[in-house]
């Protein structure tokens, strides 16, 4: 089965001899991951699409895929639109589109451990007209049909020290219990890898671009827990970390000890737990509450060792990102330079402080129309030269241990034409703004989208994607719950409180399709800002990445006395804390392109 065409026949053959109609294929784990291990990749390997969200449908007679706005142009590519149907999420969806495609009375397969309770109850109500049902599969027929799936990582845990941590296990798992208590619940599931990771203050290597291990826990109202690990990944050092509190499982024990829970409340994540965790326990006898993880919030509020941590670690890829800028202002005029090329030399950057443990996603090299896919991911075969007079857009991070970073930068390729440089001060004047919000406590991440896309939208420009998300402490680059975003849609999540403590992206952008892309964005910190005469309390952003802004793009007949105080400022601030951490060409260059304007 060397093409994608003869994997879908496969799969098509295997789902006739298990008297399915069709399958659906989402884009998770069992642990309903953003990023999955190769094992679980199996969207990838049956379409051939490299994205970090989608999820497909495949039926005798046609098969779709789904994806949002940000992969509107990479299906395309990478999906051969001869076998599959591109479907775009709002507009529709996949229990939608089978409810308009399941043939009269059809049996359609899903994967218990790949979908939410949630899901399955729509998709059953949307296939119920037709007459279909909805089959769950004891094992899934991608796999049957998948002879060289690679098997789960066996990497070792290790442990997160308490001194970057900001708490201990012991206290973590103590505000758990007190918050089960006051819930009149004896347990809560924690399947979310990061919320684990969080948890027991260890992490992990069996994700890509992820610092977290495959496993589920059980955390007490007495603040004991039970953790299902695959005993092989267990070294005496994280034995003696977790400490005789933590009962531990192999990880395949996890289902049949749910199946142990009858008669006890336990706390399921609807959104972050599959239905077969709610299944199996509901099965067994037990009381299931439908609440949001206990991990979910404390985890996104940084503490103040992890704000620490934050601050040093974008410092070091601040410098990273510096000497990289430097040498393409040399390398790049001259040819030469490849989206390749460039994106191995950001990485040798990132590797020489020492302190890289792994990137945070897979880079974004963008030279020129590739610049224009927003969740672009270069390959041999669509590797481009970096122009002269073009756009290069470079969208990266990394994973150190006390910090996880996520920047963008887009530079001009010799001199930018006037339609670039008004698209550029566009997207820069939405960014400061947002950065510059002081708003009062209680306000929702939606609330504020609008001020990153009000210069766009003045010229009918915009978007399709979220202005911020999220950022882990040496964890997930996306996190939940905060997120800046359009309430509803296919952004849905900027309707959660900001509270001080949590990081976001401040990452509007801009995209011509075929010819450029722009994108600016930093990091900020939610913080308390005391403004004279307040009659509430108010919030604000400090800004946590530090790197030059291309200010050959600064169209300045288009930038405010403040906007131009608030560039001018922060390239002062990157000096500062950059430039002692550069060589003398590189000091010399910075201390140019941070100048005022």
């Amino acid at each position: 089965m060397s093409t994608h065409a003869d994997r879908l026949a496969a799969l098509r053959d295997e789902l006739a001899r298990r008297r399915l109609d069709g399958f659906v294929v989402p884009l998770t784990d069992e642990h309903m991951s953003e990023y999955v291990g190769a094992y679980a990749q199996r969207l990838a390997w049956l379409t051939g699409f490299q994205g970090s969200a989608g999820s497909a449908v495949v039926l005798p007679a046609e098969a779709a895929i789904f994806t949002d706005g940000r992969y509107t142009l990479q299906v395309r590519e990478q999906v051969d639109g001869a076998n599959w149907s591109y479907q775009s999420v709002p507009q529709t969806s996949a229990a939608q589109w089978l409810a308009e495609h399941a043939p009269q009375g059809a049996r359609i397969g899903y994967d218990p451990w790949l979908h939410t309770k949630s899901w399955v109850q729509q998709a059953t109500a949307a296939l119920k007209a037709k007459g279909a049902m909805l089959v769950a599969v004891e094992t899934n027929p991608v796999d049957a049909v998948w002879h060289d799936r690679p098997l789960p990582s066996d990497a070792r845990l290790v442990v997160q020290p308490t001194e970057l941590a900001g708490r201990s296990s012991a206290e973590k798992r103590a505000e758990i219990a007190d918050w089960l208590t006051a819930k009149g619940a004896d347990a809560a599931v924690l399947s979310a890898l990061d919320s684990i990771a969080w948890t027991f203050n260890v992490r992990g290597a069996d994700v890509d671009r992820t610092p977290v291990a495959l496993a589920y826990a059980l955390v007490g109202a007495d603040g004991t827990a039970d953790l299902f690990v695959a005993p092989d990944k267990l070294t005496d050092d994280v034995r003696q970390h977790l400490g005789n509190a933590v009962r531990l499982h192999p990880r395949d024990a996890f289902a049949d000890h749910l199946g142990g829970l009858a008669g006890k409340t336990i706390v399921v994540d609807p959104d972050r737990a599959v239905a077969a965790i709610f299944g199996t326990l509901e099965g067994a006898g037990a009381r299931v509450l439908p609440l949001r993880d206990p991990a979910i919030l404390p985890k996104a509020i940084k503490n103040a060792a992890e704000q620490a941590g934050h601050r040093a670690a974008q410092a070091r890829d601040g410098a990273a990102l510096s000497r990289f800028l430097h040498w393409l202002s040399i390398e790049a005029p001259k040819g030469g330079v490849t989206e390749l090329s460039a994106q191995d030399r950001l990485l040798a950057f990132r590797e020489e402080t020492g302190r890289l443990r792994d990137l945070s996603f897979d880079t974004i090299s963008g030279a020129g129309p590739n610049g224009a896919v927003v969740h672009y991911r270069v390959s041999e075969e669509s590797n481009r030269p970096l122009e002269l007079n073009s756009l290069y857009l470079v969208d990266s991070g990394g994973q150190y241990q006390d910090g996880t970073t996520d920047v963008t930068r887009t530079v001009a390729i010799g001199t930018p034409s006037p339609e670039m440089r008004d698209r550029f001060t566009r997207v820069l004047k939405g960014h400061i703004a947002l950065a510059s919000a002081v708003f009062p406590a209680g306000t929702r991440g939606g609330q504020l989208d609008t001020l990153a896309r009000r210069y766009l939208w003045a010229a009918g420009l915009d978007y399709a994607h979220g202005t911020g998300h999220g950022v882990g402490a040496f964890l997930a680059v996306h996190e939940g719950p905060q997120r800046i975003a359009p309430v509803g849609g296919a952004f849905v999540g900027g309707d959660e409180p900001l509270q001080a403590g949590m990081i976001l992206s401040n990452e509007p952008g801009y995209y011509k399709t075929g010819e450029y892309g722009i994108r600016i964005e930093n990091l900020v910190l939610v913080e308390p800002r005391d403004v004279p005469g307040a009659e509430k309390a108010l919030l604000g952003f400090e800004t946590l990445t530090f790197a030059p802004i291309d200010r050959t793009l600064i169209d300045l007949a288009l930038v405010t006395p403040a906007e131009r105080a608030w560039v001018d400022g922060y390239h002062a601030r990157v000096a500062e804390v950059v430039g002692p951490q550069l060589e003398d060409e590189a000091a010399a260059w910075l201390k140019s392109a941070t100048a005022p304007l």
